[in-house]
Order: C-alpha cells, then sequence, then structure tokens
C-alpha cells in the first residue's frame, strides 16, 4: 500500500507531537517504525543530513538521507529530552540499554547524552535484562495508535500503517526519477529484486496501459 503525496500531508497534517515527528522520519528516511523508536542521539548527523540505522532487518546497519525540514523540530525535541535525561541522572538513573558487549567494553556510556534514544518513553522502568531503573524507547505501538487515529481521520479509503509511510518514500524516490540501486541503499534490502517490487507503481492503471473510456467523450 502506497499513499500520494497529498495523502502523506493529510495524514501527517494530523498528527502532532512524538508520533508526527517520527511519522516525518519514517517517510523522510525509509525507516521501518522499530528502527526510528531504536535510534539514539549519535545516530543523526544534521550537518551531514543522515541517519545511521544500527542492527537494522538482518542485523545490518545503514545510512539513509535525512531531510532538513527536520532539523529545527528534532533540535527542539532533543532539547527537552535532554532536560528528562539530566532529571533522571539527578535521580540516580539515566542509564540506557546498551547493544551486544559494549556495557562492559565501555561502563559508563550507557549515561552518555550520545547513547540515549531520541524518543524516550514517557516512564522510567525497569530493565528485567538486569533489574535497573531506565528510560526505554518508545513503544511502537503508541506510532501506530497514533497513525490510526490520524488516518481514520483523514477518510482515505486505503489500509494505512507505519509501514506505508517506508513504502512511499521509496515510491516517490523512483518517481522522482533516483536510481534503484540508491533507494536499494536507503532501504537497507540485501537483493535489488525486493525493491524493484516498487516499481510497478509507476506504472499507472493496469499494465500502465490507460482506459479506452478516457478516448471518449461521454
Amino acid at each position: 500500500m502506497v499513499l500520494t503525496r497529498e495523502e502523506v500531508t493529510q495524514v501527517i497534517s494530523i498528527m502532532n507531537g512524538v508520533p508526527q515527528l517520527v511519522v516525518k522520519l519514517l517517510y523522510g528516511s525509509g525507516l521501518r517504525v522499530m528502527e526510528a523508536a531504536r535510534l539514539r542521539v549519535k545516530d543523526v548527523d544534521f550537518s551531514m543530513r543522515q541517519v545511521t540505522v544500527r542492527s537494522g532487518k538482518g542485523n545490518k546497519d545503514r545510512v539513509t538521507t535525512f531531510a532538513a525540514s527536520l532539523i529545527p523540530l528534532l533540535e527542539n525535541h532533543l532539547k527537552k529530552v535532554k532536560v528528562m535525561h539530566d532529571q533522571d541522572l539527578a535521580a540516580g538513573h539515566g542509564t540506557v540499554y546498551l547493544p551486544h558487549a559494549l556495557a562492559r567494553k565501555y561502563p559508563n556510556a550507557a549515561r552518555e547524552w550520545g547513547w540515549q534514544y531520541i524518543f524516550p518513553a514517557r516512564n522510567v522502568s525497569v530493565d528485567p535484562r538486569g533489574g535497573l531503573v531506565r528510560r526505554h524507547h518508545v513503544e511502537p505501538s503508541v506510532i501506530n495508535k497514533a497513525i490510526k487515529t490520524a488516518a481514520s481521520r483523514t477518510g482515505i479509503a486505503k489500509h494505512i500503517s507505519a509501514h506505508t509511510f517506508r513504502h512511499s518514500f521509496a515510491t516517490h524516490l523512483l518517481q522522482r526519477g533516483t536510481d534503484i540501486r540508491t533507494i536499494q541503499a536507503l532501504l537497507g534490502h540485501s537483493d535489488v529484486s525486493t525493491t524493484m517490487i516498487y516499481t510497478h507503481i509507476l506504472h499507472q492503471g493496469g499494465e500502465g496501459v490507460p482506459s479506452p473510456l478516457d478516448d471518449l467523450d461521454v
């Protein structure tokens, strides 16, 4: 399922707060919703306008584009997250889950600002992996619920999910003439044949053939 640019605008304009910001990343960078939820502060490079996705599908890292229009919005959001992080530190918490053996290799990294989640959960909780009180990332279900609510308000007769914005990202890049191999890299597909699926969207109508009814003046 793919949305038109106008439909993307409709859905996003109805949303607000963190869910809207996440959806702008899904569409603007071609992210999966879990990839967006797991983003760390250090993963977004404002000067290079790129996002690094770590341990994506297939446990692979990749670099994708970052919309310039998101810079002031995300910078303002991160100011609020930084205040929250400082408050957690003052309360004796402030650590974040680190992947693999990083927590053992860099014992102080879990408290560092760069490793914090860009979209943290509203409340701290006990991590069952070690019993520490810490702030996890936002639950994807929160984003999905917000998308569902916004989609229903638009009246668009399409099944719209978080993944729809990733599909739309790829399709709209193709429509702009972006090379298929470039889109493959941005999406993190192992095989270009997976990316080629989006090319069928470019042919409006069945097999790209216009209906003969349009030739009649009736």
